[in-house]
């Protein structure tokens, strides 16, 4: 095998994307159903019986998600420009996106409800607009059998942004009364976002890294673990369908589990464990136990195959899932088992994006992006008010967890009928010293 090396100067650079996309959604997800709760209430305190109405909204980041990403994934597919086709999507996303997203804060302090709400529309079309050229610059550049590694060093980099809109909201949460400060954290991310864009726009030069990349690109594709043919014009054998199905079905389920513990953990913990402040500790422990797994998770795919890497994540997911069902207590136990979760999302992560863009051509990436990123917004559509109806008829948030780990188990039951290409993994594993592995 002729020495493939991942471009890591690239590969951090491309992250910057992902990076954005984390940070802004840290502070979003935080203070907008705040704005929104108060704004609603006649009083200006959040009124439970608003709650439907602020989670409908909320709701059409998914639902805008659903239509626009793999419509988006498709339009940059047949971009062609002198910049590429996937950085004016980024690089124009990011910058609007960094503009508006202040002004959702400013109509908060305005008293502006209408105004909250159609900023928030703006943003997330936005978002949605370049979230998947985002994504899918990174197969666009790196070699099939290094996909794992990059998307690995991409995540982490997500997770950095995912920390410093956390970092802000502990700084400036308890100060959202206050006009000046209430803004704060909305201009810090626009402003970290605006120098993340130039950055990313200045060190990739798209058109030039696919020109650089274009023989390794072609012995990549030699060593695609794709069980039939893949062409610009050739369509899905019928084993790669088959594996498609199985795999965007496992990504439905194990996103409708992790969602599923993302929304109600909260509730969770202040109903089961007495404390509503765990939330965040686990939050945080869910966060930085999968961002340092996220690199040994991409090295450790070249080892075992991305298959059974998954199938690990998800054991490990599973086990952390059944150990924290048992503990009705905040004790090392319980975080422990926290912990294992995050390790086990991070290998599960890293290693089934590449599985889906493994079955397609340098032409249609984003096309296979964009039915990775719908069946996980499905999930996400689809598990709150599922486990919202089984929590309800359980009169308990105990039921939480199992309810996790029952769509963990048939995820990880569905996986092992997933078909790995066996000669070419072989392949890979033998020629691992000819990796870049440094």
């Amino acid at each position: 095998m002729k020495e493939l090396k991942l471009n890591y100067r690239s590969t951090f650079f491309i992250g910057f994307g992902f990076f954005s996309i984390l940070m802004l959604w840290q502070i979003y997800n935080t203070y907008a159903p705040i704005f929104l709760g108060r704004l609603l209430s006649s009083t200006g305190e959040i009124d439970p019986e608003s709650a439907p109405l602020v989670g409908f909204i909320m709701a059409l980041d998914n639902f805008f998600a659903l239509f626009m990403l793999p419509i988006f994934g498709i339009l940059s597919d047949r971009t062609k420009t002198r910049f590429g086709r996937r950085i004016p999507y980024i690089v124009v996303g990011m910058f609007v996106a960094a503009l508006i997203f202040p002004l959702i804060a400013v109509a908060y302090i305005l008293n502006s409800l209408v105004g909250v709400i159609i900023m928030m529309l703006m943003v997330l079309i936005i978002m949605n607009i370049y979230r998947n050229p985002a994504v899918s610059l990174m197969p666009d550049v790196t070699p099939k059998p290094l996909r794992s590694k990059a998307n690995g060093i991409i995540n982490l980099i997500g997770y950095v942004g995912a920390i410093i809109g956390g970092g802000l909201v502990i700084i400036f949460g308890e100060s959202i009364d206050d006009p000046i400060l209430s803004v704060m954290p909305f201009l810090i991310v626009s402003g970290v976002m605006l120098v993340a864009m130039l950055l990313l726009f200045i060190k990739i030069k798209e058109n030039k890294l696919v020109e650089e990349t274009k023989e390794d690109m072609v012995i990549g594709e030699a060593y695609s673990t794709a069980l039939g043919e893949i062409g610009e014009n050739v369509p899905l054998s019928r084993s790669d369908k088959i594996n498609m199905f199985l795999i965007l079905f496992a990504v439905f389920l194990w996103f409708s589990a992790f969602n599923s513990i993302e929304t109600f953990i909260s509730s969770y913990t202040d109903t089961v464990l007495g404390r509503i402040d765990i939330a965040g500790t686990i939050t945080i422990i869910l966060v930085l136990s999968a961002m340092i797994t996220f690199i040994p998770a991409g090295l450790l795919a070249s080892r075992l195959g991305r298959k059974f890497s998954v199938i690990g994540g998800l054991a490990l997911m599973g086990l952390g899932l059944f150990a924290t069902m048992l503990l009705h207590e905040p004790n090392a136990l319980f975080f422990g088992g926290i912990s294992v979760i995050g390790v086990g999302w991070a290998f599960i992560n890293v290693n089934s994006y590449p599985m889906i863009v493994e079955m397609s051509h340098k032409d249609n990436v984003g096309r296979y992006t964009g039915y990775y990123y719908t069946s996980s917004m499905l999930a996400q559509s689809f598990t709150p008010i599922v486990a919202g109806a089984f929590i309800r008829a359980m009169a308990s948030f105990t039921v939480l967890f199992p309810y996790a780990l029952v769509l963990v188990v048939i995820a990880f039951v569905t996986f092992f009928f997933v078909k790995e290409n066996k000669d070419v993994v072989k392949e890979i594993k033998k020629g691992l010293d000819a990796f870049d592995v440094d």
